[in-house]
């Protein structure tokens, strides 16, 4: 047998890999309650306490604020997944020595990063699931099948830039600082873009600033699903913004490794 033929063999399936640390991901976070819990919980408290206030409240023709504010909380939900599984969950996988494991292993860099997005993925979508579920069952909220799907895929591809933001933060701070800087950037973020307050009623200075972030388009792009009047830009719009946005943010976070590995390997 020739020596690439063995190579070949020896050489595991990039498929597979992937599987299997998406996997190993997966049950690492579902064994950590206290992340996974509040990820999942927080948007269905806030949706369930607000909903209740103004979900009978109109906010355009035909649409009632309870569909606004799930969509304004599916956003939260899936952003706050991205951020912070890869700006704490980064930060503290650096903090055990974990990334050393790695290197020490064949398991290819792309791999392990396509994991960590598949994973982010996965769960910001049963965070979305268990939202969905008790809007519909408890919160009284009607929407077309198709609706909810294209709500869905809206909410993971505008979510991209925040992949981006907290593998930034989680290759630039440590562990104990990343809930600091992560908390210090998403939270301002999620005011001044209208996720959790909405956009309207902001002071106009606050305005300008806000119609610039990442998480203002995400939003955007979600609220379109409810029609005309809902949304202040459309879906291309927001679109472009959002890739815009993940360019610079990923080509951040690529920055923010390299700069990590040469301190620790070179």
């Amino acid at each position: 047998m020739s020596a690439a033929a063995v190579t070949t063999r020896e050489v595991a399936p990039i498929g597979r890999m992937l599987y299997l640390q998406t996997r190993s991901q997966l049950l690492s976070r579902l064994r950590t309650p206290a992340f996974s819990v509040l990820s999942l919980a927080l948007p269905v408290m806030f949706f369930a306490l607000f909903n209740a206030i103004y979900g009978g409240q109109q906010v355009a023709p035909g649409v009632n604020a309870g569909k606004y504010i799930l969509i304004s909380y599916s956003v939260y939900a899936v952003a706050n997944v991205m951020v912070f599984n890869f700006g704490i969950g980064t930060a503290n996988e650096r903090a055990r020595k974990l990334d050393l494991l790695q290197r020490a292993m064949p398991l290819p860099p792309a791999v392990a990063t396509a994991a960590q997005v598949l994973f982010a993925l996965i769960f910001a979508l049963g965070a979305l699931l268990l939202l969905f579920a008790y809007a519909y069952l408890v919160g009284g909220i009607r929407l077309g099948a198709m609706t909810w799907l294209d709500l869905t895929w809206r909410l993971l591809l505008g979510s991209l830039p925040m992949i981006g933001l907290g593998m930034a933060i989680g290759y630039m701070a440590g562990a104990n600082s990343a809930p600091a800087i992560v908390n210090a950037i998403y939270l301002p973020m999620s005011f001044l873009s209208g996720i959790l307050i909405p956009f309207g009623v902001l002071p106009k200075f606050i305005q300008d600033v806000g119609q610039v972030l990442p998480l203002y388009h995400d939003g955007q792009l979600a609220w379109n699903v409810l029609g005309t009047g809902v949304a202040n830009e459309g879906s291309g719009t927001a679109l472009l913004w959002i890739a815009g946005w993940t360019i610079v943010l990923v080509a951040l976070a690529v920055r923010m490794y390299r700069l990590d590995e040469s301190r620790k390997f070179s």
